[in-house]
Parts: C-alpha cells; sequence; structure tokens
C-alpha cells in the first residue's frame, strides 16, 4: 500500500486524517502543493497556492488542507496539472472542471484571466462526457467517451494540433488522422500531445525537438502523426516525460524515445532517440510503466512486482534500469524524482488488510482471543502466550513445562502497578511505550528486571523529555539505582545546571545519604561549586 507520507507536504497530517484519503496527487514547481478527495467524496488543497493552483478563491497559501466546497460531493475520476499550475479534474458524470494558471488560456475560459477557483469547462464540451485529461506545460487535453481528444491553450510547437502555432483559447476537437479514430488514452509532455488509439496506434504531434514524437526526426508536428516505428505493435499503455516518453505493449515490451540527457530512455547512454528503441528486454514481463512531463524521471513494474527507476535519480542520472526495494512506481516519485510530484493521480488501497504488526496490535488485550490474563491491582490485561514468548525472554523461560506459570490461566502482578504492567505488556505488541515519566520510573525497573534493553531505552529517552526541577533528584536517584548511565549522567548535567533550584526541592533533602555525598564530590569535580 502506498504512504503518502513519503511526499514531505503530507508529513504534517494525523494518521485519522490520513487514513480517510481515497485519491491524492502532488504537485508543483517544487512539489509544494496537493490535492487530494476522501473516502466521503470532499476535496481537499494544501500547499503554496502558486498562480491560485489550489483554487480555493484567494491567492493564500495554506499549510492546513482547505476544502473545496464546490466540488464537494463530485466523483473525481481524472486529474492532471500544469506547470504553471493549471489543474483540470473530470468527474464521474463527465464534467471537466479547470482553475490556476491561465496565462495561455490553458483553462479553456476563452480569457487569460487566473482562474481562482473551479470553473466548469462548457465551451464545445457540451453534451460530451470527458473520462481522462491530460496537462503539459502550459497545454491541456480532454478525452470523451466516445474516443474524441479535445485540446487547448498554448500552442507555440502546434502541441494543441490545430494546424497552426496560435495559442488556441478554448476546447477544439483534434482531428486530422484522429478524425475517424476512437482514442483510449492521452498523455503530454511539456510541449508536444500523444494519444493511442482503440487498436494499439500512437499519434504524436507538438514538439519535437528531442524526438519525443518518435518519428524518426527532430521536426515539430502542428497536426497529430502516427508513430510509423510501432507499426505491428499494440500499445496499452503510454506515458511522457519532460521531453521523453515511454510505451508499454499489450505483449509486456517496453519502448522509449526522446531526450535522454539524465539517462531516462534507460538504454545504457545518454544519446537521444528519434524513434522507439525497445529496452528492459532481459526482464521480465513489464505490467506498467511511469512518467511524468515535470519530471526527466523513468519508472516501470513487472509482473512479479519488481519496480525499476531509471533517469533524474535525487540529481544522479541513471541510464539504465535500477531495481528498487519498493512496491510500486508511485513511490519512485515520491522519493526520487526532482520534484518529488507524484506521475498520476493516486488511488489509495483502504480495504480492510492489515499487516501483521497491525494485527498483532488490534489483539492486544482483547479477552475474546486471549488465552491468559495478567491481574494487576484487582485490574486484568488479556494477552496472548505464543505473542509473549515469541516477543520476550522473560515469558519464554516463564511458560516451560516446570515453571507453574505455564498451567495458570491467570498470573498474579504484585510487584508492579498496573499502568506500568500494561504498558509493558503493550510494548510487547507495539514497540511503543505511552507513558508520563513518573510512570516511566516504574517501568524502566521493570525493563532491567526483564532484561529489556530496548524497553530500557525507551524509558530513558520518555524520562528526559519530562525532567523538570522538582524530580530531577528523583529521577537521577531511578537512574543510579537501576544502571541507566545514559540517563544518570543527563539527570546528573541537569542538576548541576540548574543547582541552585535543585537544592531547595524536596526530592533533595529526601535523597540517600551516600547518593547525596556521591553527587557533591562529583558536582565539586565539575566546578559546580566555584564562586
Amino acid at each position: 500500500m502506498v504512504d503518502v507520507t513519503k511526499w514531505p507536504i503530507f508529513s504534517l497530517m494525523g494518521p485519522q486524517e490520513l487514513s480517510v484519503i481515497k485519491k491524492a496527487c502532488v504537485f508543483g514547481t517544487s512539489a509544494n502543493e496537493a490535492i487530494y478527495i476522501t473516502n466521503d467524496d470532499e476535496v481537499y488543497v494544501l500547499g503554496l497556492n502558486c498562480s491560485n493552483c489550489l483554487g480555493t478563491g484567494d491567492s493564500q497559501s495554506t499549510i492546513v488542507p482547505k476544502k473545496l466546497d464546490f466540488l464537494s460531493g463530485r466523483k473525481v475520476v481524472s486529474l492532471s496539472y500544469g506547470s504553471g499550475p493549471h489543474i483540470l479534474l473530470a468527474t464521474e458524470d463527465g464534467e471537466l472542471f479547470a482553475w490556476g494558471h491561465n496565462g495561455y488560456s490553458q483553462l479553456g475560459n476563452g480569457t487569460t484571466n487566473q482562474g481562482v477557483a473551479p470553473v466548469l469547462v462548457s465551451v464545445n464540451l457540451l453534451n460530451k462526457k470527458v473520462t481522462e485529461v491530460a496537462c503539459g506545460s502550459h497545454h491541456s487535453m480532454a478525452l470523451t467517451d466516445s474516443g474524441e481528444v479535445y485540446a487547448w491553450g498554448y500552442n507555440n510547437c502546434g502541441q494543441v494540433g490545430s494546424g497552426s502555432t496560435a495559442n488556441q483559447p478554448t476546447p477544439r476537437r483534434v482531428s486530422s488522422c484522429l478524425q475517424n479514430k476512437v482514442a483510449v488514452s492521452i498523455v503530454c509532455g511539456q510541449t508536444s500531445s500523444l494519444a493511442v488509439v482503440d487498436n494499439g496506434e500512437v499519434y504524436g504531434w507538438g514538439y519535437n525537438g528531442n524526438g519525443q514524437l518518435g518519428l524518426g526526426n527532430n521536426g515539430n508536428q502542428l497536426t497529430p502523426c502516427r508513430l510509423a516505428a510501432l507499426q505491428g505493435l499494440c500499445v496499452q499503455q503510454i506515458v511522457s516525460g519532460y521531453a521523453h516518453s515511454l510505451a508499454l505493449t499489450d505483449e509486456g515490451l517496453l519502448y522509449a524515445w526522446g531526450a535522454n540527457t539524465y539517462g531516462q530512455l534507460g538504454t545504457g547512454h545518454k544519446s537521444n532517440q528519434l524513434s522507439p528503441v525497445q529496452i528492459m528486454t532481459e526482464k521480465e514481463r513489464i505490467v506498467e510503466i511511469a512518467a511524468c512531463h515535470a519530471t526527466h524521471t523513468s519508472a516501470a513494474k513487472t509482473q512479479s512486482g519488481q519496480v525499476y527507476m531509471w533517469g533524474q535519480c535525487r540529481g544522479q542520472s541513471v541510464v539504465l534500469p535500477h531495481l528498487t526495494h519498493f512496491t510500486c512506481t508511485d513511490d519512485v516519485f515520491g522519493c526520487f524524482a526532482t520534484p518529488s510530484v507524484m506521475w498520476r493521480l493516486l488511488s489509495m488501497e483502504h480495504d480492510d488488510f492489515l499487516t501483521v504488526a497491525q494485527s498483532l496490535k488490534k489483539e492486544f488485550d482483547n479477552p475474546e482471543t486471549a488465552d491468559l490474563k495478567f491481574c494487576v491491582d484487582g485490574k486484568y490485561i488479556y494477552v496472548h502466550k505464543a505473542v509473549l514468548k515469541i516477543r520476550c525472554e522473560h515469558f519464554r523461560s516463564m511458560f516451560q513445562s516446570h515453571w507453574n506459570e505455564d498451567m495458570k490461566e491467570v498470573i498474579e502482578i504484585n510487584q508492579f502497578s498496573y499502568p506500568v504492567y500494561r504498558s509493558f505488556l503493550e510494548f510487547l505488541y507495539t514497540d511503543d511505550v505511552e507513558l508520563p515519566p513518573e510512570d516511566a520510573i516504574g517501568l524502566l525497573d521493570l525493563a532491567t528486571s526483564y532484561c529489556e534493553n530496548r524497553l530500557k531505552r525507551l524509558c530513558q529517552h520518555i524520562i528526559k523529555r519530562g525532567i523538570t526541577v522538582e524530580n530531577a533528584f528523583s529521577l537521577l536517584s531511578a537512574a543510579v539505582r537501576y544502571d541507566a548511565e545514559d540517563l544518570e549522567e543527563f539527570c546528573f548535567k541537569f542538576c548541576v545546571n540548574h543547582l541552585t533550584e535543585v537544592t531547595q526541592t524536596a526530592a533533595f533533602w529526601q535523597i540517600d545519604g551516600n547518593l547525596l555525598k556521591e553527587f557533591i564530590c562529583r558536582a565539586s569535580r565539575c566546578g559546580a561549586f566555584k564562586n
């Protein structure tokens, strides 16, 4: 499952907020903007808001998610972003909305006024059902359910496919040799456009200076032109990077062409390719490819789930597909692309599946599945013998046949308090400890008794965060008692740094005489009593 917190902009959101995200997209020149859709089809945005690309009605940035009420309840099926940025969003009903940068009429409303909030794009699209959208740097495309392609916006290189280089202020059907074809997919490079039709043919138009149209030359195309080099192949998926393109056939073969300055074609060198070349020929069948116009990064996923990346990866030029530890192509862009945008509208897999760790956490203190309970201060804690034996050497020894406890269904605990013992058992299920510093002292005692070194370190960390003038000497005493050297050094330094205040606390005068003498001697060696 994809973790959206791999994109830094989502890292401020809590688990509850993240759990309701159904779809998400990170975009912007520095990956500083994001849009996401919740399970109940509410649309939220956050980030820098360059060119009003958040659609909130103002130009204010926001670190806290804001809801776009205008899009409330509309089921989003496709979303894309430009470099301005401008945003295109298609709904399940086939409606198309646009907002953000509009310097080249890429919002399709006939003006060049900035779009501060989502507006329905209706010119030439009335009674049309839009199923997919794609954005180049400053041009836009839409695909309808009948296989028609519409384009508009910046057209300096013919990327709108109108036959001229005049900007196109409203959606216009891309015809020419697509007139009688049924398109099934569309993508944009920065200033180029590609479409796949239902028989697997690929057509390209727009800027071709790096060979990104795959036509065997580097001349721009003002109208769609078929990629003859892919003749006889049935292309299933196509993606475009900043100035390169990738195509995946129905047989799982991968072809690449266009710019190769960063090795984004995966050919093993950095020479541009004017025609498609097959790559990853020695690998197993490819099932998914990934690229986006904002980056020079490429990725692919194989049938067995292996994910490869190449091109510009964190500033490095990776000229051959490199096997990663990722489980999805999206993670490549979150961790290695520059900027770390998303290459598509990301769909989250919110199903009922729980990992092993999540399942264990859920079953802690569950009387329905437990086969053992501890009684502490008259309260029961429900656990599973197998988990305790796997996680803790103390319990592994306890549940041997020659220990009385092995036969018991209830084990009485008298030497530790309920909060302390419950935290210890919960730690065995979760690897986490949530206790106030005062109780962490008792847990430190337990961890020392049970030889749980990691738990001991966690307790010391909690105690350090909770140290005050009032409790410093008590904590120092505990650290000495439980042989916690790191904590002892920390508490000692705190006491010396606040010596006047600490010596006036009740804890200081209640301390053991030997410890007090040791502290005074040690503090004097540090120069604590110098005038």
